[in-house]
């Protein structure tokens, strides 16, 4: 067997060790696009399970009230109750006439 020594020399076809490197490269990036690719649709569908799970909770808790009142709501249910004092009074008024 030959030994290795100060003298040894190796030979390599510059060509080959270029498509291998080439390989290499080539194999990497692919594999780092598909992972990227990946992470981004797993982490899109867990938004949308995030989502999906808050949209839920909002339609079945607002139209019982449990979430609050829309600013407007609030203002219309003032003037609804002004409305029915001034009704009442109205009629009171009527019926006191009317006697």
């Amino acid at each position: 067997m030959a030994e290795v020594g100060e003298n040894a020399q190796f030979k390599a076809n510059l060509g080959f060790a270029a498509k291998v490197i080439g390989l290499v490269g080539a194999t990497v990036w692919i594999y780092a696009t598909i992972e990227k690719r990946i992470s981004a649709m797993e982490m899109d569908l867990h938004r949308i399970h995030t989502e999906v799970g808050q949209n839920n909770e909002f339609r079945i808790k607002w139209p019982r009230g449990e979430l609050g009142a829309l600013p407007d709501d609030a203002e219309q249910n003032m003037r609804l109750n002004f409305m029915e004092k001034q009704v009442e009074k109205n009629t009171n008024e009527i019926d006191a006439l009317q006697k």
